[in-house]
């Protein structure tokens, strides 16, 4: 381009319209090179679509594309279609013929069109799409505008099938100086509270296809900030005429908000495409820090043009961009920050410096020109044009880089927001939410499996890998699994280093599935080491991963981040390269028996179930995996699930799985029924506990939302002294089917109810054995010596009835409970010499006639945490304070002296005060059953000695 002086228009001076005119030319003169850019990298077909554009919305005709009426607005400002754009019509339809618009002033409804993105810039690609801003007149009725979108939708769809993507927006230029739009301004939108900053693109970007051009070219830079006078001036006296021009507004200042909306939205589609959101991050991060002085690259723009310094490729909006970050970098200090910018740029033109299909024209001149300038050499052209074949490690580098930088961004940002007191302008929820979706996205933590390739490279699929199990070196006696490139036999694979390597098999299929490295076409080499893995389970666990865990996944909704995360998938693997009966297998031992429980298999009761993968997708897309194994797997796993589990929102579909050698299907069958009872119980929100049974232990889960706990008991005595324990509440105890198989409880626990009493008994020759579960389903249990069932039930019937008459009388009158809690008896009946069934039975009925002799016991506090105890034999008062250690002695001798019968027989409490312990509150029958039980014991020893 000639060189011409720098053009300095000042209203005091006056100002020749001819200079007004040479501006203008200029601009237009950019523009025109810039179109032919644009129309350079486009097909033929793609080439009539950007032609053709203006004359669409010119004229209203049934054979061009876009017509909806003949009423729809139409007429370009200053436009008349040149023989070019008629001929490519006619090749369009040949019936069409042109009939200029008559009358002195015809209207003309549609200022102007202007298309915005990277067409015609460094950045344009085969794939890049049109948005076209259609600037239309205030005055259109609703109809009309509604016309004219119909008309918009209309043409994008016939230029689809030209093989153009097109997007239209319309803008009436009024609405838009006052910050008012009603849709999205770009097919890339950036939300609404960014309205200079889009327009400081659209003035430095835009192309001009036809109609008024912006006042805003005609403004110099140092009279941005006199925007509304100066251009009110231009028009007033008549400089320009009214109908060349169309006013979009100025960019004078740049409110601090719109920084932040910018970079938020910029941040959450770094998240999956970072490497085209990191050089409008740096910009606006640029932008930011000159607040409140901004010179934004607009200005930059229209000065250089006004200075007449038009060298095209420094005026690319992309180097216009790079430019700008370039100076801030280096001012800064940050060559890595720089270096990673600079590849973003490459890598977003994407036009190849090395190989044999190197791209032609002025971008891959104009690259190769940064090329030489940034120092790189052909090792480094060649690493990134070959990005479409980059695997793991080098993902890996550059995701460290690319991470960092957006995390930087989110920090300045944030720090931005609070120096600046924005979070009015754009909302504090946002930032919030997109320190979670940056959180979710890239934050390491426990258990979590790291996703490596946001956007970074198309395909990290590997053609041939090799699995291997081997000791580890650095933790002597444990192993580990590793991941090697190719198919390598046992000699070979130590003198490579692994892709991945990991404690557990499950952690490292599972980065592998999320981070795409195997998929259904990998070929893999199998070594199980120590372990028991076949390929036939190693098929299907990647199966499983794949069905559990579809890829890809999708974005995060809002909503989700507002909340806690939560399970949405769950896969169970169990024993993962385990055989639980290798050791039959080893000894060629067939096993057949009846007792196949999973659990508790076999006559020696073996556990079949000895190691538990948990993969968890949760609402944050975040994915974990976690390894339970030793004693308590199954539980350990159970609790920790259960507590995991969202109490309101929908539950995580489950998946359990297990492909070891033996009994495979069972084992999984057994674990999902436990998890889903478990589950189901838990939901209920009725406070249950669980009790199973894994070999000869006893494991209890106390089901409460959120704090699920594990009770393991080892034996049957341990199980019997937790179920004695005192409640507070009513709890309902679920017992697994397979538990306690051939025992008394197995037909106890499952009877338990609320607000009553139950009473159980089981006789034997000259024993018996009373179960009692009061009415928080606490279970006391007595095993005593067996006479008839007229002795053994009514001393423990009148004792009941004198706790619940006293417990009663210290309830307030309006109380909402009953006044008397049921007494119900069953009896335990055998067969074959076990209890086999349960039957009820009626309250023992006692003759009026028979006395009783009444045996009360009152029991108080002591000093050092011990209790004193007064007993009553019929109103006579015997103490610890009188007797010392021999009261139940003296007490015994009492009441054998007091007895008619010769026969010796048990003493019994009849009457128990615990006011002194627990005050006036009521406690369970529970604990006066067992201080009865502990008072009992004591009396009848002394008995024995009378």
């Amino acid at each position: 381009m000639t060189r011409n002086h720098e053009i300095r228009p000042d209203l005091d001076e006056g100002i020749d319209r001819k200079v007004l005119s040479q501006l203008r030319a200029r601009f237009l003169k950019l523009n025109t090179v810039r179109m032919e850019r644009a129309l350079e990298g486009l097909s033929p077909r793609q080439q009539g679509v950007l032609t053709l554009l203006p004359l669409f919305f010119h004229v209203n005709h049934p054979l061009l594309p876009g017509y909806v009426s003949g009423s729809t607005p139409a007429g370009l400002s200053n436009y008349e279609p040149d023989a070019n754009v008629l001929a490519e019509a006619q090749r369009l339809t040949r019936s069409f013929s042109y009939k200029p618009r008559h009358g002195s002033n015809p209207p003309r409804p549609i200022l102007g069109l202007f298309l915005m993105g990277s067409l015609g810039t460094l950045a344009q690609a085969d794939q890049s799409d049109m948005d076209v801003w259609v600037c239309h007149g205030p005055d259109l009725s609703d109809d009309e505008l509604a016309e004219l979108r119909k008309k918009c939708q209309l043409l994008e769809i016939w230029a689809a099938t030209q093989g153009a993507e097109a997007h239209f927006f319309l803008i009436d230029p009024e609405r838009f100086v006052r910050g008012e739009r009603d849709n999205q301004l770009s097919s890339d939108d950036c939300g609404t509270t960014q309205h200079y900053l889009l327009l400081d693109e659209f003035y430095r970007t835009a192309i001009w296809l036809a109609g008024r051009t912006p006042i805003w070219w005609l403004v110099p830079v140092y009279e941005e900030e006199n925007y509304e006078q100066y251009t009110h001036t231009l028009m007033s006296k008549r400089f320009i005429r009214a109908d060349e021009t169309l006013d979009l507004g100025h960019l004078a200042y740049i409110p601090p908000g719109e920084f932040v909306g910018a970079g938020l939205w910029q941040l959450f589609k770094g998240i999956e495409s970072p490497y085209k959101s990191v050089l409008k991050l740096l910009l606006t991060e640029v932008y930011a820090s000159e607040h409140p002085n901004v010179r934004c690259l607009s200005l930059r723009f229209k000065q250089a043009v006004f200075a007449n310094r038009l060298d095209l490729e420094e005026l690319d909006p992309y180097m216009v961009v790079y430019r700008r970050i370039e100076e801030y970098l280096n001012a800064r200090g940050e060559p890595e920050r720089l270096e990673l910018i600079r590849r973003a740029l490459y890598l977003k033109v994407n036009r190849k410096l090395t190989g044999q299909a190197r791209s032609s024209g002025w971008q891959r001149v104009l690259l190769e020109r940064l090329a030489r300038e940034w120092g790189w050499d052909q090792r480094q052209l060649a690493l990134l044009d070959s990005r479409s074949q980059w695997k793991v490690r080098q993902v890996s580098h550059e995701r460290r880089a690319l991470v960092n930088e957006l995390t930087h961004s989110y920090r300045f940002l944030s720090q931005f927001a609070r120096t600046e007191k924005t979070v009015s302008l754009i909302n504090k929820r946002d930032l919030n939410v997109l320190g979670r979706r940056l959180y979710a996205a890239f934050e390491r933590k426990a258990d979590k499996v790291e996703f490596i390739n946001p956007g970074i490279a198309p395909d990290l699929a590997e053609d041939t890998l090799t699995l291997v199990q081997s000791p580890n070196k650095k933790e002597p006696g444990q192993n580990q699994w590793a991941l090697y490139n190719g198919s390598l036999n046992a000699l070979e694979w130590e003198n490579f280093a692994p892709i991945k390597r990991c404690r557990e098999l499950l952690e490292l299929l599972t980065w592998c599935h999320r981070n795409g490295v195997i998929d259904s076409s990998t070929r893999l080499a199998l070594h199980p080491g120590d372990s028991d893995l076949s390929e036939f389970e190693l098929f299907n666990l990647l199966g499983s991963l794949q069905q559990s865990i579809a890829l890809p996944l999708a974005t995060v909704d809002e909503a989700q981040l507002l909340r806690a995360s939560v399970p949405s998938e769950v896969l169970i693997l169990v024993n993962v390269g385990v055989d639980p009966l290798k050791h039959h297998r080893d000894l060629n031992i067939l096993m057949t028996t009846e007792r196949t429980d999973s659990l508790s298999y076999a006559g020696v009761r073996e556990n079949l179930v000895l190691t538990l993968d948990q993969v968890t997708l949760n609402s944050w897309n975040e994915v974990l995996v976690n390894r339970f194994d030793g004693e308590h797997a199954l539980l350990d796993c159970l609790r920790d699930y259960l507590n995991d589990l969202p109490v309101t929102q929908r539950q995580p579909r489950l998946q359990v799985r297990c492909f070891c050698h033996n009994r495979a299907q069972f084992i999984a069958r057994r674990v999902e029924d436990v998890i889903e009872t478990a589950q189901t119980l838990l939901l209920s929100r009725l406070n249950h506990r669980y009790l199973l049974q894994v070999q000869q232990h006893y494991h209890v889960l106390e089901l409460v939302p959120g704090q699920v706990n594990h009770v393991a008991l080892g034996s049957l005595s341990a199980l019997m002294d937790y179920l004695g324990e005192e409640l507070t509440a009513y709890s309902p105890l679920h017992l697994d089917p397979m538990a306690l198989e051939d025992h008394d409880l197995a037909l106890i626990l499952p009877m338990g109810q609320p607000e009553c009493i139950q009473v159980f008994y089981r006789t034997n020759e000259d024993e018996a054995d009373l179960y009692v579960l009061d009415e928080f389903n606490a279970l006391w249990q007595q095993r005593v010596p067996y006479h008839d069932e007229q002795s053994l039930l009514v001393p423990l019937q009148r004792f009941l009835q004198s706790v619940l008459y006293r417990r009663d009388a210290l309830l307030p009158l309006d109380a909402a409970q009953p006044l008397t809690l049921e007494t119900l008896y069953y009896q335990l009946l055998p067969s074959g010499g076990r209890a086999r069934r349960i039957e009820a039975r009626q309250a023992p009925q006692t003759p009026v006639n028979k006395p009783f002799y009444d045996v009360q016991a009152i029991i108080g506090k002591a000093a050092h945490g011990q209790v004193h105890v007064t007993l009553y034999c019929d109103q006579q008062e015997f103490s610890e304070l009188e007797h010392g250690d021999q009261l139940f002695r003296v007490v015994a001798r009492e009441i054998v002296e007091q007895r008619r019968e010769a026969q010796r027989y048990r003493c019994y409490i009849t009457d128990l005060d615990l006011s002194g312990l627990v005050g006036d509150g009521a406690c369970s029958s529970n604990l006066y059953l067992r201080y009865k039980a502990d008072l009992e014991r004591a009396l009848n020893e002394a008995l024995a000695l009378v």
